[in-house]
């Protein structure tokens, strides 16, 4: 289920060390090209509300098949696309059908025993933020020898094998849950007024916005003195995240011994260490690497802590409570990196940490302001 979650997701992050080459190559402006990682988060936050609660309704294994056969199709679309406005518009469904990895989650949640869930789903999540990193790392890399489509075919590709592995592999899930679509989604209602989502869902949404903004930029900062790098530099950088992708079963560790409240405050006030770091230092490759280290870090204990709060949650409600959690992550994430295009082009480097800066304030203030709990939810 890690490896299932993180090759999925992955899809969702092949663009950004390739924004600049793809640029270039159809001679569109840095605001521009911007567009193709906005859209995609948008696509996985529609997919996210769209399709993921299904999975309280649906046989899992089913489901997390064809969505993965779906993003094989979006890729290649991806590949052949033949301007930006095409290519803008495969990033979207991509987005949309990338969406795997939201299911596996709240499923290994659902197997794993009481006692050890929060450690089950940092493992999970390793895996998903390790896939995230990693895709950057594949994309960089063949990007700086390949045409850039060659990164879209492979990953088309691996998302058709994986259909075919996770068919075999998976445990089938039987819902225990019958309700009809429209009534599944009007549920969701009445979850959103949970505290514990609401507070996760600002919080998650604002670190995320803040993580999406560097990655976006990145490729541009290392693309101009005193760096001048190609996109395999910008690739390699996801390597350097695996350090704090890496921690992520520790961090449910100490979730399940503190709190998950706890663990919050420690994810923000790393990433915004890392973003201080960033604007002193982001000049130099020391300073930029020690704050790559230190915002995935941050990041994943911030998403870990979030995941470990909400499904404390009843069991039913899994798919449709990470459904909502994740549609605001991703909206988040969208938001962060257009501000980071208007953020760079208005003043550069300088601008994006500022603007993430902002944007980790207004999540600690959330949670300073609403300390997640847990209440009952009854639904009729």
């Amino acid at each position: 289920m890690a490896i299932a979650s993180g090759a999925t997701v992955a899809n969702l992050y092949y663009n950004q060390p390739l924004l600049a080459v793809i640029a270039q190559d159809f001679d569109v402006s840095t605001h521009e090209v911007s567009l193709i990682p906005t859209l995609t988060q948008l696509g996985y936050a529609t997919g996210i509300l769209l399709i993921v609660p299904l999975g309280d309704r649906t046989e899992r294994r089913r489901l997390i098949v064809v969505m993965t056969g779906c993003t094989a199709i979006a890729l290649a679309l991806a590949a052949i696309s033949p301007n930006l406005p095409w290519l803008a518009v495969a990033s979207f469904a991509i987005g949309v059908t990338a969406i795997a990895a939201q299911i596996i989650v709240p499923f290994a949640a659902q197997l794993a025993a009481p006692a050890g869930q929060s450690k089950v789903v940092g493992m999970v999540m390793s895996g998903l933020f390790i896939g995230i990193l990693l895709a950057r790392l594949l994309s960089g890399y063949l990007g700086a020898i390949l045409p850039w489509q060659a990164v879209y075919w492979i990953g088309s590709g691996l998302m058709l094998g994986l259909a075919i592995v996770l068919l075999q592999v998976l445990p089938r899930s039987e819902p225990a849950l019958q309700l009809s679509y429209p009534r599944l989604m009007a549920s969701l209602w009445l979850i959103a007024k949970q505290p514990a989502l609401q507070t996760a869902s600002i919080v998650g949404a604002m670190s995320f916005g803040a993580f999406s903004a560097f990655w976006t930029t990145l490729v541009f900062l290392l693309n101009q003195p005193p760096y001048n790098y190609g996109s395999e530099v910008a690739g390699l950088f996801g390597l350097v995240g695996l350090v704090g992708a890496l921690a992520a079963p520790q961090v449910g560790k100490i979730a399940d011994r503190r709190s998950p409240f706890f663990t919050l405050r420690l994810g923000i006030l790393t990433s915004a260490i890392a973003f201080t770091l960033f604007w002193i230092a982001g000049h130099h490759l020391g300073g930029l690497v020690l704050g790559v280290i230190l915002l995935d870090l941050g990041v994943q204990t911030t998403q870990i802590s979030n995941q470990t709060s909400i499904y404390r949650l009843p069991a039913e409600l899994h798919s449709r409570l990470n459904a909502l959690y994740i549609m605001f992550y991703f909206i988040g994430g969208a938001i962060g990196s257009y501000l980071s295009a208007f953020g760079w082009t208005t003043w550069e480097w300088s601008g994006v940490c500022a603007l993430s800066l902002g944007m980790l304030a207004i999540g600690f203030a959330a949670l300073t302001w609403r300390k997640p709990h847990n209440s009952a939810i009854a639904l009729k």
